[in-house]
């Protein structure tokens, strides 16, 4: 498929599509700061595009190939506002949204701030919870707020990380490297300290940076993936409170063994695989909760009977 570029509020956005070009557009969004072509999220949108579907894969704004973004509420809402005026410009009105671990988070700001764009949604891997969004902060933010502190906007431009750091984004994209510079040490800081309030645990948020009562602003069909009984990463009792908060979802048993969050883990610290690999497994589920049939199996929660 052919990578394009789209320039977008000042930035590049690189993205491609998979799929037939008359196929019901599905934008699929991973998690990290990881790119479109990190394993696994490419055959996953390979997997939904059998059934018909055209699948927008894109590098979103701190990720892969696209122009770091730095602005706005939170990272993802940064990023939500982004894919939406990458639609604009891609002339598409309407599109399946779904999202995997941030990409999940992604997905629900995105449908918060373009409802209007969104026929439904799927998600899974959801971070929420005092150990999962504590550990997002330390992954996002507090070794850039350390670094800027420390060493300024070129420390920044080093600086790697567990879920791709900033040297690998001017790796990936050299102009990178001037665009920090532009944002400059102060602003840079001034922005991390605003997405660091998104990852302080706080009990009206079931995932970080999303007030419970704005789940209830969601009215399209919602698909939730129930996440492995040890994923600690994404807990259960997160996907069960974003179930509870978004009207008429549905949550379904995953498509995939119990411990593949922990396994895909084990293989990519081995150099094996990746945390994704598991994903492509949902492409059926996908396809039919995308033509509207019943997908999946319904959770019951079977270690606790």
């Amino acid at each position: 498929m052919q990578v394009a570029e789209v320039e977008v509020n000042g930035g590049i956005v690189v993205h491609e599509f998979v799929g037939p070009e008359d196929g019901e557009v599905v934008v699929l969004t991973p998690g990290g700061r990881f790119s479109k072509d990190y394993p696994g999220v490419r055959e996953l949108a390979e997997a939904i595009a059998e059934g018909g579907k055209r699948v927008l894969l894109w590098d979103r704004p701190n990720c892969g190939a696209s122009d770091i973004q730095v602005y706005g509420r939170s990272e993802s809402h940064m990023r939500a506002h982004t894919l939406g005026l990458l639609l604009e410009e891609l002339g598409i009105e309407k599109v399946v949204k779904l999202g995997g671990s941030g990409g999940a988070r992604d997905s629900v700001i995105f449908a918060l701030m373009y409802p209007e764009k969104v026929s439904r949604l799927g998600l899974w891997n959801i971070v929420g919870g005092n150990f999962s969004t504590m550990s997002l902060a330390g992954v996002y933010i507090l070794n850039e707020l350390r670094t800027v502190r420390s060493k300024g906007i070129e420390g920044v431009i080093e600086l790697g990380g567990p879920a791709g750091g900033w040297c690998d984004l001017v790796a990936a994209n050299p102009r990178n490297a001037d665009r920090l510079r532009a944002i400059g040490a102060e602003e840079f800081e001034r922005v991390m300290d605003r997405w660091l309030d998104a990852f302080i645990p706080k009990p009206n948020e079931a995932i970080p940076g999303v007030p419970d009562w704005e789940f209830g602003e969601i009215s399209v069909p919602t698909l939730i993936i129930r996440p492995g009984r040890d994923d600690h990463d994404h807990p259960v009792k997160t996907a069960f409170q974003v179930h509870t908060l978004i009207k008429g979802s549905r949550i379904i048993e995953p498509p995939w063994p119990e411990d593949a969050w922990e396994q895909g883990g084990r293989d990519r610290e081995a150099g094996t695989g990746g945390i994704f690999q598991a994903w492509k497994l949902a492409g059926p589920t996908f396809i039919d909760f995308i033509d509207g049939k019943e997908a999946g199996v319904a959770t019951t929660l079977p270690w606790n009977a």
